[in-house]
């Protein structure tokens, strides 16, 4: 396909017009140039889809598998991992297909319309909890987890790439991925504390896992209708362009070794956070002695999400971004080893524990976005061409694959240690090895995660200086760790009670 290039600079500078509003519509978009407050929230209201659909069918879907539906573990694992996994595939193929649209309400709106038609109805199927047990219950549950997945990267694929083709502003794009950073974390949270509280609230009973499934799929529903309305005035001032293929797409992925780096760290960081959150249930079942304890779990770890942010994008602002991911991983790699200890000391130690991973898992949602912004923004310097679906449409490929493994890897460390299956009906006593396996797997496995991510972090850091000194002075991209600050700045803004204020208004306020 060939590539579209943004528009010149307007000679007018930074007080010229305003971009024009519409879906299609194109316009040089500068400093001064400010998103509709709706556009803004509205566009943010997009993560509360993507934050449910990430984190529900990570914390329960294994769980439902092997202590409702009666499916031994490898299996449970099997019918997790397999329809996720479909992504690697789907997902590129996506982000080329929105880019070659040109339909009349926007490139990408129409797909926005199409997953939020679609995967609210699948996931309440996933969880209607059919008179079936053992494989064919997985069978079941596999096939509409697949379509659900299909659904799901009809929608985010186009979601995660608009915000680069509404401004060319970094600031204002900060602003942007500030509302969404929020929004994620609001969702995260209260999805992960109500469906298992809707869940269980009849004893784990098939009754109350299609409850809580029409509960989710109405709260998606809401979060990807309101983004693909209120998105409906956005601006589009370029327009990015991915590889025609996946074959393509990954070459071109391969070609920037920082970004290679970068996402295999992020892949193998959401791969622990995956395990850590398929074991959450399993742990407060047999490690807290209360299936309802994964509600308050889920609390401790997610709650900080919001409160914390603003103090990461402070540490970033001070020290850089790529500092401040080094003490997330490592703030998240020790509290995981804390989490061991909870079998042989109190079980405050472990909500403890979870908390500080909690702390950390702020960091680990938002610097690495902040990364990749940086990274995509030098590519573009060193290669004239705009690459960001491409990237994306990778990116989030591997972070949809890495936390379809969390729950599989996880799956076969049950089976692994003798974990019983059993139905709804029946309870059964689970042998000492299968405890162990569960604490370990919920905190020392994703330690060891955590510290490969960090030796990512550091070849990352190397390739970014290396293709950094190839970039001629004078091209954009010698601005970019400056465009990474102003973004990270301007996430903090948006956090704050006036998110509408610009930065130059900031600036000349007393």
């Amino acid at each position: 396909m060939p590539m579209q290039q943004s528009p010149a600079p307007d000679p007018r500078g930074p007080g010229r017009p305003a971009a024009r509003s519409g879906a299609g519509s194109h316009s040089p978009a500068g400093t001064g140039t400010a998103l509709p407050r709706t556009v803004r929230i509205g566009y943010g209201l997009g993560s509360l889809a993507t934050g449910a659909f990430g984190t529900v069918p990570g914390l329960i879907l294994l769980y439902y598998l092997t202590d409702v539906l009666a499916v031994p573990a490898a299996v449970a694992g099997a019918a997790v991992f397999l329809p996720k996994a479909w992504d690697v595939l789907i997902n590129p193929l996506v982000g080329a297909a929105a880019d070659r649209s040109r339909a009349h309400s926007g490139s990408r709106r129409p797909f926005l319309l199409a997953g939020a038609l679609t995967l609210p109805p699948l996931f309440a199927l996933i969880f209607a909890a059919p008179p079936l047990h053992g494989t064919v219950a997985a069978g079941y549950v596999s096939v509409l987890f697949l379509l659900a997945a299909t659904a799901y990267a009809v929608f985010q694929v186009p979601y995660v790439t608009m915000p680069a083709e509404m401004t060319e502003d970094p600031g204002e794009r900060g602003r942007v991925l500030g509302w969404r950073v929020g929004f994620l974390g609001v969702a995260i949270l209260l999805s992960g504390a109500l469906a298992p509280a809707v869940a269980h609230a009849d004893g784990d009973t098939p009754a109350g896992y299609r409850a809580m499934g029409v509960l989710v799929a109405g709260f998606l529903a809401a979060g990807m209708l309101g983004a693909w309305r209120a998105t409906r005035h956005a601006p589009v001032v370029a327009r990015s362009a991915a590889e025609g293929s996946l074959r393509a797409q990954l070459a071109a992925a391969r070609d920037n070794r920082a970004f290679a780096h970068l996402a295999g760290m992020w892949t193998v960081q959401a791969l622990a956070v995956g395990v850590m959150l398929a074991g959450a249930q399993y742990f407060a079942t047999y490690v807290l002695g209360s299936a309802s304890a994964v509600t308050p779990l889920f609390a401790c770890m997610i709650g900080p999400l919001i409160l914390v942010t603003p103090l990461w994008n402070r540490l970033a602002r001070a020290r850089g971004a790529e500092y401040a991911q080094w003490c997330a991983s490592v703030l998240f790699t020790a509290a995981a080893v804390l989490l061991f200890a909870t079998r042989y000391t109190h079980l405050a130690v472990g909500y403890v524990a979870v908390a500080l991973v909690g702390v950390a898992y702020a960091g680990l949602q938002l610097l690495p976005l902040t990364l990749l912004a940086q990274t995509q923004s030098a590519d573009a310097a060193r290669t004239g061409r705009r690459r960001a679906a491409t990237f994306t449409g990778v990116w989030t490929a591997a972070e949809t694959l890495a936390m379809a493994t969390g729950p599989a890897v996880f799956a076969l460390v049950l089976a692994a240690t003798g974990f019983r299956s059993s139905d709804a009906d029946e309870e059964v006593a689970q042998p000492a090895a299968a405890l162990t396996g569960i604490a370990s797997g919920m905190s020392l496995l994703p330690a060891l995660l955590s510290l490969s991510a960090l030796w990512l972090l550091r070849r990352y850091g190397q390739e970014s200086a290396r293709l950094a000194r190839e970039v001629p002075r004078g091209e954009p991209g010698d601005a970019a760790p400056a465009a990474d600050s102003a973004a990270v700045a301007a996430v903090t803004e948006s956090l704050s009670p006036d998110p509408d204020r610009t930065q130059e208004e900031r600036r000349r306020a007393p």
